[in-house]
């Protein structure tokens, strides 16, 4: 009986697809990667045609041994890993560490494990897609090259351990750039003017907001402005000048890409962009659903296309028709414009693999964060099918002398895609102005001021709208964007304070100097144009090994430039306000292998060091000393006592400096509520009332 060996990448998929296949099937696992570019040099013959030099991994001997056995036995091998560019070269790189290239080899791909994909794609295996491979060649040895170029650069004048990248040094000149711009900002002055009505014959009062006069919006930008206008207010008579009604219609949300999937789960769920990836490469490589087995649970993760197959398309309208009813079914989505050749549009948007399987069946078989996320992308798919929710719309303007005043109010008519999902930051409410209103309407006036306000600055990027922009900048690929995150965060270039990243001193000098003296590699159209070639590359366009001819003189001469213009840059330690017990200094804080630690800057004389915790504002409830963030050895977050071990309290919780109003006890923070720690209290409030008083 003839045997076939599937290769995938994660073991985790081994089990989900030996389940679909049978005994004439085995199925195992490269684990990922197994041949690279050397660590401990560039790799790349710059002299002989810039040819790559590729090493087995360390580690990945014993394993290619094995599999090299399997393949024997083998009369067909299929190779099945990720469908993108990266999966490509991982086919290819297997292909030629397993020694099959005169094999009868096959590559395979699926955008979802599902049994129908799975056996679907063993009906029509392909060739190796070697313009693929060679995209993902030359972006590889592109990041290579500058890597390992600019980065003992980094080391010689300023710290080992740096490190320069091709996408991560944009990504850090784009925070760069929105902190200059948050340092330069100048607040302006406005004024806005509010006036409160009395209705006659209702019970409701009527607010309204300045708008302007019969010539237009009117801007107010002094005190002296808004006075001499509240000075005619106050003599003018107010009337009802205009009552329209409208309707306006919502548009259900597209699905997911891999960038507004990280966006989306960053706002609602607070996850990271590393988190969000990690937990939908479980959801798509699969879970052990009871019932069911181990099932995929979402389609491929990495996609910037919101296209989705004509099956998923047709299983979603029947399933929406039946659960939901006929008005909440909407026609097929036509493929949404601008979709363009940055778009990887062989992959479909991210979206459940079986509609059918609600949240609610899968709930007991997946871990908290599993469920959130599944959710969340069953949610916003299953609305991306329905039809679109329409307002009522009433606007009202309101006459008093010259001047006129403005006020509106919507009101949901049919919710539509609403009934099942609204995004995070758009949860639109309800606004209702009296059916009685008209022109003849009587108005009072209750209460009538003006408020000074000033414009604010940019806000601070977080991982969320850093992705948001990278993505349309055009820089990197849905697969990067994570990474680069997390890279500039490991390098301590960048530090987040809540969901908000700022620039460290180290981040800053880096950038400084990735704009003196590589001013193309952070030049955001210079890397837009990178992706360009590499697409290029993609589609049998460009010569990979042009691109890379094209880049890597000017990068080297640019080096040896900066080798002998570069002063060696001075880092300054974070001083702290905690005394050295052994010479009496402020100790600072310094990095290490395990984190942040505090420390003698006496040093080499004086070597003290001690532990460095993070004090959340609190003080502790037992002693009054402060409360500090502490890790358990397996790496969760607590909250303990800086005093420890004299004093022992802990909390899972995060503490609040408020106490509770009815029994004085702790508060803790749960989700968007405070909450009592005492027992038997169950005192709760808002963190926002909290806030405010």
């Amino acid at each position: 009986m003839a045997k076939y060996l599937v290769i995938v990448e994660s073991p985790a998929k081994v089990k989900t697809i030996k389940k679909f296949l049978g005994s004439n099937y085995e199925v195992t696992a490269s684990m990922g990667h197994v041949r690279d570019l050397p660590k401990s040099q560039l790799g790349i013959d710059v002299k002989d045609d810039y040819e790559p030099r590729y090493i087995t991994i360390r580690g990945k001997g014993d394993l290619l041994a094995d599999m090299r056995k399997q393949v024997k036995k083998a009369d067909k091998v299929y190779l099945a890993t990720d469908p993108d560019r990266e999966g490509e070269a991982i086919s290819w790189h297997l292909s030629k560490a397993l020694k099959i290239e005169d094999k009868d080899v096959h590559r395979i791909t699926f955008n979802e494990i599902t049994k129908t994909a799975v056996k679907e794609s063993l009906k029509h295996p392909r060739g190796i897609d070697m313009n693929l491979v060679d995209s993902q060649q030359a972006r590889r040895i592109l990041d290579r090259m500058v890597g390992y170029e600019i980065s003992p650069l980094l080391w010689a004048k300023v710290k080992r351990g740096l490190s320069a990248g091709r996408v991560q040094s944009v990504a850090l000149r784009i925070i760069g750039d929105r902190e200059e711009e948050i340092a330069a900002f100048i607040p302006e002055e406005y004024w806005t003017i509010e006036v409160v009505f009395d209705v006659k014959g209702e019970k409701k009062p009527l607010e309204a907001k300045f708008y302007g006069d019969e010539n237009g919006k009117v801007d107010i930008t002094s005190e002296e402005q808004a006075d001499a206008i509240l000075s005619d207010l106050k003599k003018a008579t107010f009337g009802i000048k205009e009552v329209k009604k409208g309707e306006r219609i919502r548009k259900a949300p597209l699905p997911f890409t891999t960038s507004t999937l990280q966006q989306e789960a960053s706002k609602v769920l607070n996850f990271s962009t590393q988190k969000t990836m990690r937990v939908a490469q479980q959801l798509y490589e699969g879970i052990d659903i009871k019932g069911s087995g181990t099932v995929g649970l979402i389609s491929y993760l990495r996609t910037d296309s919101t296209r989705i197959s004509d099956e998923a398309e047709r299983m979603a309208g029947e399933f929406i028709l039946e659960k939901y009813g006929e008005a909440y079914s909407a026609a097929p989505a036509k493929k949404p414009e601008g979709e363009d050749s940055k778009i990887q549009d062989a992959h479909e948007a991210i979206r459940p693999t079986d509609i059918a399987r609600e949240p609610a069946l899968v709930k007991d078989s997946l871990s908290r964060d599993q469920f959130r996320l599944y959710q969340l992308i069953w949610k916003r798919f299953t609305a991306s099918r329905m039809a679109p929710g329409r307002y009522e719309t009433t606007s009202v303007k309101i006459s008093a002398g010259k001047y006129i005043f403005t006020t509106s109010a919507s009101r949901v008519v049919f919710d539509g895609f609403m009934s099942v999902y609204t995004e995070g930051d758009e949860n639109e409410k309800s606004t209702t102005l009296s059916a009685g209103l008209d022109e003849k309407s009587v108005l009072s006036v209750s209460s009538l001021g003006g408020k000074q306000h000033f414009t604010q600055p940019p806000a601070h990027y977080t991982e969320a709208s850093l992705v948001k922009a990278m993505e349309e900048l055009g820089i990197g690929r849905p697969s990067t964007y994570a990474p680069t995150i997390t890279t500039i965060l490991a390098r301590r270039y960048v530090t987040k304070d809540g969901k908000n990243l700022y620039m460290t001193e180290i981040g800053d000098i880096v950038n400084n100097i990735m704009k003196d003296m590589f001013p193309s590699i952070v030049d955001v159209n210079f890397t837009v144009n990178f992706e360009s070639l590499l697409d290029g590359v993609e589609t049998g366009a460009v010569a990979w090994k042009t691109v890379i001819k094209n880049f890597y003189p000017d990068l080297h001469e640019a080096v040896e430039d900066a080798q002998s213009k570069l002063e060696h840059a001075q880092l300054h330690d974070e001083v702290t306000d905690e005394i050295c017990e052994d010479c009496g200094r402020n100790m600072v804080i310094k990095y290490g292998p395990h984190g942040k630690f505090l420390a003698c800057p006496g040093f080499p004389e004086c070597r003290n060091t001690r532990p460095y915790f993070e004090k959340i504002g609190v003080e502790c409830p037992q002693c009054g000393k402060d409360l500090v963030i502490k890790m358990t050895r397996k790496g969760r977050r607590y909250y303990g006592c800086i005093g420890f071990p004299e004093c022992e309290f802990m909390s899972w919780a995060r503490p609040a400096a408020k106490k509770c109003a009815r029994c004085g006890g702790m508060m803790v923070y749960k989700g968007n509520k405070l909450a009592c720690s005492a027992e038997g209290c169950g005192y709760m409030e808002d963190v926002e009332d909290s806030s405010s008083n």
